[in-house]
C-alpha cells in the first residue's frame, strides 16, 4: 500500500479528495470517497474509511477510527482513541433553516478520549461525551453524557456503566467491576471513577 507524496506516511486512496492545507499524522488511512477540507486537522494513526466528510474546523485526535458515511462537521473535535460506528449522525446548528445562514452559531462537540458512538447514533450539537462512553446503536443524544455511560434510546438515557475496555460492568457491593480486565469503580454522585 503506497503512502501519498504530500503527506509521507499517510495512505490516501485515489478516490478521495484531500484538499490542502490540511494536518494528517503518520499510520493514517483515509478510504474510498472521502472529502477532507482545508484547514482539517487529523491525528497519527487513524482509519478514515469509505464516504466520510472532514470539515475545515474538524480536530480528530490520534487513533481515532471513523466508520463508513460519517460526516465530521465544523466544530465537531474528536479526541484520541474515539470510534464513530457507521452512518453515525454529527450536527452542528441547533435550530436549522435553509432560508436562515447561521455558520456563525455552529455549536462545539466534543468526545472524550475513547469513547465509542454506535452506528446510526445521532450526537446533537453542543453536548460533551465524557471519557469512554458507550453510545448504543441508533441513540439520539441530546445533552452532555457522564465518563464510562452506556447511553440508550431516544433521547439516549444512561441504563448501565462500562469499562475503559467497552465491556459492561457489574455491580458488586459498593463497586462496579469489569468481568473482562478485572478494572474496578466506584460510584458516587451520578459519575463513575477508576479505582
Amino acid at each position: 500500500m503506497a503512502t501519498h507524496a504530500s503527506h509521507p506516511g499517510v495512505y490516501i486512496h485515489p478516490t478521495s479528495v484531500v484538499e490542502e492545507p490540511v494536518q494528517i499524522g503518520p499510520g493514517t488511512k483515509i478510504w474510498h470517497f472521502c472529502h477532507v477540507m482545508p484547514g482539517a486537522a487529523i491525528g497519527a494513526g487513524c482509519v478514515i474509511g469509505q464516504n466520510v466528510f472532514i470539515a475545515g474546523r474538524a480536530r480528530l485526535g490520534n487513533n481515532v477510527k471513523v466508520q463508513n458515511n460519517v460526516s465530521v462537521y465544523d466544530a465537531v473535535i474528536l479526541e484520541d482513541d474515539v470510534f464513530c460506528g457507521p452512518s453515525m449522525v454529527f450536527t452542528n446548528v441547533l435550530m436549522p433553516r435553509s432560508h436562515v445562514p447561521r455558520k456563525s452559531e455552529f455549536t462545539e462537540t466534543r468526545v472524550m478520549r475513547g469513547a465509542t458512538i454506535g452506528a446510526n447514533a445521532t450526537i446533537v450539537c453542543g453536548a460533551q461525551l465524557g471519557r469512554y462512553c458507550f453510545i448504543g446503536a441508533g441513540a439520539v443524544v441530546t445533552r452532555d453524557v457522564p465518563e464510562f455511560a452506556l447511553m440508550v434510546g431516544s433521547p439516549a438515557r444512561r441504563t448501565g456503566w462500562v469499562c475503559r475496555c467497552g465491556i459492561k460492568l457489574e455491580r458488586r457491593g459498593e463497586r462496579f467491576a469489569c468481568r473482562e480486565c478485572g478494572a474496578t469503580y466506584q460510584e458516587v454522585g451520578g459519575q463513575l471513577t477508576e479505582r
